[in-house]
């Protein structure tokens, strides 16, 4: 663009030197002819011709003096757009390099970020094995409490339906009672439990209210000198004597004896004081009859 500038200038420059010189020749020649000889009208035509010419080309030069003109003026401003869009694109490239740092950033923390998620998606399916493991050993233990629930109330229903018999009695306030003539039922009348209501406190009784094993236990104290002694009857049959001398040196003896029967509903357990001998009980319960049911058969 520089280039065509400068050579349209040096046009512009021998144009006009051109014209002043061809200016000047025409102007002396045409001072002579004027002064001497009389113009052919030919000739004047042609000075006419060629001084319309040159007016012409003077036109024509200023013409493409104003196109210099202007163009120096468009370069100018290309010029000035050209700086501002090399200065816009210094900012994008400095821009671009700060985006570029920014991605290989992100770039980084997404890597890292895969890695834990890589991580924490081993530890989740870790933990998710391990819930279900446990969410197993929960349903097995849900499973065997429902089991053992329900054995508990299987078992709570068989003991509320089971009989429950305990008793434990003392036998008199009065103190020695015998010797008699005669084999006395003794009726221990100061009782002080009687669960299921078994023993009966005006005969003496112990009644089996179901079939099962018992437990039965007496303890006989001898106070006066000379035998004490108790039979254990069940209903008329005697299953067991027990005997004990009691000596006049202030020494008093007494015995106690245990008995696991099997009895049937309806069987009687009772106590019999042997003819000839005596017992000793008071305040002190020196003298007891006991019993309770272990298990049903």
């Amino acid at each position: 663009m520089r280039v065509v500038v400068g050579l349209l200038l040096l046009l512009l420059g021998l144009c006009g030197s051109g014209a002043q010189g061809e200016a000047g020749g025409l102007g002396e020649v045409a001072e002579i002819n004027k002064n001497t000889d009389p113009k052919d009208p030919a000739e004047e035509s042609t000075e006419q011709t060629t001084e319309q010419t040159t007016c012409d080309i003077w036109t024509e030069l200023r013409a493409l003096r104003d196109m210099v003109v202007e163009l120096n003026v468009h370069v100018e401003l290309l010029q000035r757009e050209n700086s501002v869009q090399a200065t816009e694109l210094t900012s994008l490239g400095t821009r671009l390099t700060a985006t570029e740092s920014k991605t290989s950033d992100l770039e980084k923390e997404n890597a890292v970020q895969a890695t834990e998620l890589v991580s924490l998606e081993s530890r989740l399916t870790s933990s998710e094995s391990k819930t279900s493991d446990l969410e197993k050993e929960n349903a097995d233990l849900q499973t065997r409490l429902s089991s053992s629930e329900s054995r508990i109330d299987q078992l709570e229903r068989e003991n509320a339906e089971k009989p429950k018999v305990a008793f434990y009695t003392g036998l008199t306030d009065a103190g020695n009672l015998g010797p008699y003539n005669t084999d006395t039922t003794l009726k221990y009348s100061k009782v002080f439990t009687n669960i299921g209501n078994a023993y009966n406190p005006s005969t003496g009784f112990f009644t089996a209210p179901v079939k099962g094993v018992y437990n039965l236990q007496l303890t006989v104290f001898g106070y006066s000198a000379g035998y004490t002694a108790v039979y254990v009857y069940k209903n008329n049959q005697r299953i067991m004597y027990n005997l004990e001398r009691v000596d006049n040196d202030g020494v008093h003896e007494y015995f106690t004896k245990s008995l696991v029967l099997e009895l049937t509903a309806g069987d009687v357990i009772r106590l019999v004081l042997p003819s000839g001998r005596s017992i000793y009980d008071d305040y002190g319960n020196f003298s007891t009859f006991s019993g309770s049911l272990l298990f049903t058969l």
